[in-house]
């Protein structure tokens, strides 16, 4: 009798098992902000569906914490079972390069599932500075030193600043504040030239005109603000930064859990084109092996802008 391939179809069978009966009772969605915020806003709507598709309540846990820690070690020391998820955003990957204490490895210690969504940022500067785009901005701050605000000194409106100071061959003063609210107001009340910020909150004060957006992180002009062009076509070439969620759980979860899940969010995905589009962010969807390749570019890119901008972990 050939034992390996009794084992074999055994573990075929398990795995099978385990995708056809799961879930079998309620998913927790474990999300690093409090509720209200960016990656709470697209998990809900993301566990509503999910809900429905899975015949299981998909319950949303919000644990706070600067740089996602708490909602990072809950997922990573949860049971490889598919019943406690991830909602992943950057952080994920940079709180790790920023901070190596943390508990966790952003790849090594969870089984990437499924990027669900991604939003451009917005380089936007206040009323009053004298220019009209980015060639302009890029001229003037070779001559006087800006400034442009950040939600802390670490976080992505932080890092996206750095690698546009380092292609573009500028340097600029960084004023961190303690939140992405209190940074957007700094900016329209003009206490700074610049900010990079998500476009979701910001399309109504750009259209109002209190602020000037000069262009977008994404290498494609977000659908949110088609007027305004890229800055890797405006005159920073290359340039990309992404804002993105996405879905993970505990590694060595069952292959066959974490391919239904892949399946089943690409399938959910479309129906959420247009509340996702409210809130400035796009449907992606993809394999699980492209989530992870994605991850680890992630990874080498802010791994390099950390280095080379000597950034610190958040301050708050």
């Amino acid at each position: 009798m050939n034992y390996w391939g009794v084992g074999l179809m055994a573990l075929c069978h398990l795995s099978l098992g385990w995708s056809a009966e799961y879930p079998i009772r309620p998913v927790r969605m474990v999300v690093g902000l409090g509720a209200g915020g960016g990656s709470d806003t697209v998990a809900r709507l993301l566990a509503s569906k999910l809900t429905q598709a899975l015949g299981q309540t998909v319950v949303v846990d919000n644990r706070p914490s600067a740089g996602g820690v708490i909602a990072c070690e809950v997922v990573a020391k949860a049971a490889p079972d598919g019943y406690t998820l991830l909602a992943m955003s950057p952080t994920h990957v940079v709180t790790p390069i920023l901070r190596p204490s943390v508990g966790y490895d952003a790849l090594r210690d969870f089984s990437p599932i499924l990027l669900s969504v991604y939003t451009p940022y917005v380089l936007s500067v206040k009323q009053s500075i004298p220019i009209t785009n980015l060639k302009e901005l890029i001229a003037l701050a070779k001559t006087q030193k800006l400034n442009f605000s950040s939600s802390g000194v670490g976080g992505a409106s932080h890092l996206t600043a750095e690698l546009f100071k380092h292609m573009a061959g500028i340097d600029m003063i960084h004023v961190p504040y303690k939140s992405g609210s209190q940074a957007n107001s700094a900016l329209m009340s003009g206490e700074v030239s610049m900010s990079f910020t998500a476009i979701g909150g910001l399309v109504g004060y750009i259209q109002s005109g209190r602020i000037r957006a000069l262009g977008v992180t994404s290498l494609k002009r977000a659908s949110a603000l088609p007027d305004i062009p890229t800055i890797s076509e405006a005159g920073v070439p290359g340039y990309e930064v992404l804002g993105w969620y996405g879905l993970g759980a505990t590694a060595h979860t069952p292959p066959a859990v974490i391919q239904k899940l892949n399946q089943v969010v690409n399938r959910v995905l479309p129906d959420l084109r247009e509340p996702y589009a409210r809130i400035g962010t796009e449907i992606a969807g993809g394999s699980v092996e492209q989530f992870r390749d994605y991850l680890l570019q992630e990874i080498q890119k802010w791994t390099r802008v950390i280095e080379f901008s000597g950034a610190k972990a958040h301050s708050q």
